[in-house]
């Protein structure tokens, strides 16, 4: 994984594959990574969840669980500012992509 921040290009950016390096170097500590897996992975059991039982009230947790985690490992741990602030689209999915790269291996846990 880069070790170095990378900068947000003067114009934003045109594109996931642009922003995912940036996002990656926005998460170099090992406890904030984690954090965010654990986050995911709870939003992924609490869609499953609700869609298998229809308890739809649980959506509103959400929210809560995903950035709950990752929030408390940016300003703990990373110290730095979520890139949900400046790119929230990008940023949710480098969450997942970020996830399934942990838990395939190709970033370390």
């Amino acid at each position: 994984m880069n070790k170095q921040t990378l900068t947000i290009p003067e114009g934003g950016f045109t594109s996931f594959r642009e922003f995912y390096p940036y996002y990656l170097s926005e998460h170099k500590d090992t406890t904030c990574r984690r954090l965010h897996v654990v986050g995911t992975t709870l939003v992924i059991t609490l869609v499953a969840y609700t869609v298998f039982t229809e308890q739809w009230a649980f959506l509103w947790a959400l929210p809560l669980v995903g950035y709950g985690f990752a929030w408390v490992g940016h300003f703990f741990f990373e110290k730095n500012k979520p890139a949900t602030f400046k790119n929230p689209l990008y940023s949710l999915w480098g969450d997942f992509v970020m996830w399934k790269d942990v838990v395939t291996g190709k970033i370390a846990w």
